[in-house]
């Protein structure tokens, strides 16, 4: 279980950390569209996107460095926890948007993080 735990980690921590940075530095071109949808839910302002995707940067970075270092593992955990809240929001925003694929693929990254969360919390937890 330890290391399908790690893989699951690394995955992750790379899908996370290519997605923050995407969000958080990403030309004007690639966001066009997240500005321009009317109606419910609004556009996404761009303030609140650079929040995202730094959130995910810093949370796949939570979710191998204190599992490497051995310093503070139990935030590895709390990492996959955060990102479980972010999917669950990332989830209702696409729903509501009417983008049913973007669904399907969010809602397994969140499976895949809450796994990994309960496996490092209560199944093979670092020390």
């Amino acid at each position: 279980m330890n290391v399908v735990a790690w893989v699951l980690q690394i995955l992750l921590a790379l899908v996370f950390l290519f997605h923050g940075i995407l969000y958080s530095l990403s030309p004007e071109p690639l966001v066009r569209s997240m500005r321009e949808q009317g109606g419910w839910p609004p556009a996404i302002p761009a303030w609140f996107r650079v929040f995202i995707g730094v959130a995910e940067i810093l949370a796949a970075v939570g979710l191998i460095l204190p599992s490497v270092t051995r310093i503070l593992p139990g935030l590895t955990p709390l990492a996959a926890g955060g990102l479980v809240i972010v999917t669950a929001g990332a989830i209702v925003y696409h729903a509501r948007r009417g983008e049913y694929q973007m669904v399907a693929g969010v809602a397994v990254l969140l499976v895949l993080v809450a796994v990994t969360g309960f496996l490092r919390w209560m199944t093979v937890p670092i020390s």
